[in-house]
């Protein structure tokens, strides 16, 4: 692997990633009442994209779909992962069993991503240094893991926000009365000054907006900001009856979700612009990648479902689950103010990130000690204008949460719920807020065929039949072990005869 830029020249990189966030949910992208003046600001400074996709609408396959450029059937982590965070025995041994939050599922260390090839590790071996504040959640969250030689996260997958448990140096301290968003951001900021000569990848990935939405859980300031909010621009619907969290409908629950969830988002938007403040005063913005998205989108009373994905069961595939914001600068390469149409998915990062930062790749992986093909494109072309043709990528992205699959194109989607349904199709077109399923119906039929063997197709050539997700057992409500022949146990995906919160981490 070799570079085309010398060291000076390569650019450094701030990835900042959310959690929980729908595309809607920044008032750039049109949502008035919500207040992000900072991610605005990232916007006003480069690109923002409208159509921009995770891999698949749960946290922690998004996440290793990002890093990896491989779909969940091909790197196999198919739920959030619910066990492999920790080492059970040496916290019971502690006492610690349940701090804040609970390690009640966990059972030894797993470290998902082993032996497969992640972007920052392509850049740490080719000069990068990689730094990560905040949330990890793809397992052994203790040790540092591809190509991060500084390390500061969590626990698990969630924590509350005055009471997280942060990992460093190999340990867990719970910080009782500190605001998870700042801490994050705190370490941030240490570590930029450490790397600041660069060229650095400095990873900050904030819990915020995901649950818990309760007043006390945000600072005052934010709460009190929203107290008055009439949340006009959030559909006020009945609850939808595949929900696994409610009622909600008619509730007060309503508006103390909505309260917290636009508190978390504006108090992470103050941590953000700490951090482009930072950047600015230490004059590196010029020869920065700023790039903010989310790991999946989120529902918050959208078709009257209050999650993402697994909002639902059987998970669901709607725009409002699966679309994140996605925000580029960079001074002098991404054209000021602009936006983009594009439909791009999360799967593309990988190779986009190598090109901008003149890393050359020849478009597989390794995994297993093999090599195999990616699915993405880079969209760097799109960012610096200097191409705009991606090919097929560049009109259908595809999703999968388990056995649920999507493709969507401009004007269609279509969702096959493997082995037995339901299924949906939607005219984008005419129906871009998908309340209208068309399956079934004798005048789609062809369209539903033709959409379904394009899907197959894709999958056939990028899915790991033997994890492939279609013959997974996920429920939504987390995962236990590694996936498909890999696993250590019999039971590798949670089941419970309730639902509850629907496994929402």
């Amino acid at each position: 692997m070799s570079s085309n830029q010398t060291g000076s020249e390569k650019p450094n990189i701030v990835f900042i990633l959310s959690d929980d966030q729908g595309a809607w949910a920044m008032r750039c992208a049109g949502t008035r009442e919500i207040y992000t003046p900072n991610l605005d600001r990232i916007a006003a400074m480069g690109m923002r994209f409208d159509n921009f996709f995770c891999a698949s609408p749960v946290c922690s396959p998004a996440r290793a779909s990002l890093l990896t450029g491989r779909i969940p059937s091909a790197h196999g982590i198919h739920d959030w992962l619910r066990s492999g965070n920790l080492d059970a025995e040496r916290f019971a041994a502690q006492g610690r069993e349940n701090p804040y939050g609970g390690y009640a599922d966990e059972r030894k260390p797993i470290r998902y991503l082993e032996g497969q090839t992640t972007y920052t590790q392509l850049l740490q071996e080719n000069g990068y240094t990689c730094a990560l504040s905040g949330k990890w959640h793809l397992g052994d969250s203790l040790q540092p893991q591809c190509g991060f030689s500084r390390w500061y996260t969590i626990g698990k997958g969630g924590a509350c926000y005055y009471h997280a448990d942060m990992v460093e140096n190999g340990d867990i301290t719970v910080e009782h009365g500190k605001y998870v968003t700042e801490l994050i951001t705190d370490k941030a900021l240490a570590y930029l000054e450490e790397i600041k000569d660069g060229p650095f990848y400095l990873g900050v990935h904030y819990t915020a907006p995901h649950s818990p939405w309760e007043a006390d859980q945000h600072p005052k300031k934010w709460i009190d900001y929203y107290r008055d909010c009439p949340f006009e621009s959030i559909p006020d619907v009945p609850d939808h009856p595949d929900m696994t969290t409610g009622p909600m409908y008619g509730t007060p629950a309503r508006r103390v979700n909505l309260t917290g969830y636009f508190a978390a988002v504006s108090a992470m938007d103050e941590q953000i612009g700490r951090i482009l403040d930072r950047l600015e005063a230490l004059s590196l913005l010029e020869n920065t990648l700023v790039i903010f998205t989310a790991d999946n989108g989120m529902s918050m009373g959208h078709h009257g479902i209050w999650g993402k994905g697994n909002g639902t069961f059987p998970m669901n595939m709607y725009d409002t689950a699966v679309k994140v914001p996605f925000l580029a600068a960079w001074q002098g390469h991404i054209r000021a103010g602009s936006v983009c149409g594009e439909l791009v998915s999360a799967y593309d990062l990988f190779q986009t990130v190598l090109e901008l930062a003149g890393i050359e790749w020849n478009g597989t992986s390794l995994s297993g000690g093999k090599t195999v093909p990616l699915p993405g494109k880079s969209f760097a072309g799109l960012l610096t204008g200097d191409s705009q043709a991606r090919g097929e990528n560049a009109v259908t992205v595809f999703d999968e949460y388990g056995p649920v699959r999507m493709i969507r194109t401009k004007e269609w989607k279509y969702v096959h719920r493997y082995p037995y349904g339901k299924n949906e199709l939607y005219d984008l077109v005419n129906d871009p807020a998908e309340e209208n399923d068309l399956y079934g119906q004798p005048a789609c039929g062809e369209k539903t065929l033709e959409m379904k063997r394009r899907m197959e197709r894709w999958f056939s050539v990028y899915a790991d039949p033997q994890i492939d997700g279609t013959r997974e057992g996920v429920t939504g409500l987390g995962q236990l072990d590694r996936a498909g022949q890999w696993a250590d146990s019999i039971q590798v995906y949670y089941s419970a005869p309730e639902y509850g919160n629907g496994g929402s981490v």
